[in-house]
């Protein structure tokens, strides 16, 4: 996590495929709920190679703003800008576009967490010992 600087940027593209999808009228489009899973993964995709070993990431929170549709079969780019470190807290900024255009924007939070103390959480909730 020490390599990880504000200013640093991860783009991901994805093809808007059946799963992706919500029916508008005759249309299957982006749907909301993929933009926010692409932004999470884009963020995500930034922070993993950065992560020490023992080391995970979580999402805290996110504000996705879906601004325009994308029909099924086009691409969707996410482009993830790390914009501020506290601590374990790392926080982005992630603009969507499709060929048109931009089509959403998201703040999203992240947490740095050590995996052990996750999977004992985990455990406790699952009633394992």
């Amino acid at each position: 996590m020490d390599t990880l600087k504000v200013g640093m940027k991860h783009t991901e593209v994805w093809e808007i495929t059946e799963e992706r999808t919500t029916q508008r009228g005759k249309y299957k489009v982006f749907a909301t709920w993929s933009m926010t899973r692409l932004v999470e993964s884009a963020a995500s995709g930034l922070v993993t190679p950065h992560l020490k070993p023992g080391q995970g990431q979580v999402g805290v929170s996110i504000t996705v703003r879906h601004m325009g549709p994308t029909p099924i079969g086009k691409s969707v780019r996410a482009e993830a800008e790390l914009i501020a470190i506290d601590r374990r807290r790392l926080s982005f900024k992630v603009k969507v576009f499709d060929d048109s255009g931009q089509v959403g924007e998201s703040e999203h939070d992240r947490f740095i967490v050590d995996l052990d103390k996750y999977f004992a959480t985990l455990d406790k909730k699952l009633g394992a010992a």
